[in-house]
């Protein structure tokens, strides 16, 4: 077991290591064309020995990318990551209003989520204390997506390979004796979730807790975050479906949105959700 100096040296060892990372990040973003090593080590006061090992531990994991030999740029993993932050925090811009409002009208939680990868990140809320909630995800928690209402809203629009796959890789367990763990029985809820416009959780994620979930779309009719309604099993109703998908729809609508009706009056994205095979 290792004693708490040796802890405390690889503690100093790994942030001394990033701090020098974030000097070679900076020193990348003051050019505009790919930068030598030899100046990209007089910058960070780093030797180049050094700096061409973190160089190469970044393009590894694609926040540098290697030019000609010798030097240097952004990666496009950092483009990436900011296009999430940038599409998040927009989202929710555009949300948190709707959600007080929509909050204020039934009295229960409000959240706003986004998929990452296989699990869904609650991204903002809207609650108070006499919403008598036994459980109220805090922003920056996470969930399987099979288990959640907007999770089921992700899963929906993915094609049928898709969902299987997530299936394969996640295990599909369950959290309480309501979890779908079946693959068929998923595929066919997830049927149910395209044909109504909407998904719902039957206190699969939390026993005594119900949810139901709408879309919320860009302006290329991609399904970018869901939002949901929470409450005690016993007092979840139908009646907020109308309120919630309203309020999705004007969230949509912010974002550029052009709701396109379905048969049955709700918001559809222009770019229809691939229907799976065999469901």
């Amino acid at each position: 077991m290792k004693d708490d100096t040796s802890q405390g040296a690889e503690s100093r060892t790994s942030i001394q290591v990033i701090e020098r990372m974030m000097r070679l990040l900076d020193a990348l973003s003051a050019h505009a064309d790919p930068v030598s090593l030899k100046a990209l080590a007089q910058a960070t006061d780093l030797h180049p020995s050094t700096a061409h090992r973190i160089l190469n531990d970044m393009v590894a994991c694609r926040f540098v990318d290697r030019c000609d030999p010798g030097t240097y740029r952004l990666g496009m993993r950092l483009l990436e990551l900011g296009n999430l932050v940038k599409a998040r925090l927009s989202v929710r811009d555009a949300a948190l209003q709707p959600m007080r409002g929509l909050h204020r009208a039934t009295g229960q939680t409000v959240n706003l989520s986004v998929r990452q990868g296989d699990e869904i990140v609650y991204i903002e809320r809207a609650y108070s204390e006499r919403s008598g909630m036994q459980v109220v995800r805090a922003i920056g928690g996470h969930a399987p997506l099979h288990l959640t209402s907007v999770g089921k809203l992700f899963l929906a629009a993915d094609e049928a390979t898709r969902v299987r796959a997530y299936a394969t890789r996640t295990g599909l367990s369950g959290h309480t004796r309501n979890s779908i763990t079946d693959l068929h029985k998923l595929e066919r809820e997830l049927t149910s979730v395209r044909h109504q416009g909407y998904a719902r959780d039957n206190e699969e994620l939390e026993l005594g807790v119900r949810c139901i979930a709408a879309g919320i779309y860009d302006d290329s009719g991609k399904l970018v975050a869901g939002l949901s309604l929470s409450a005690p099993a016993d007092r979840l109703q139908d009646a907020w479906l109308a309120n919630l998908n309203e309020t999705a729809l004007q969230i949509s609508s912010s974002l550029g949105f052009n709701q396109k009706p379905r048969d049955d009056g709700q918001a559809m994205p222009r770019q229809p959700v691939a229907a799976a095979v065999g469901e």
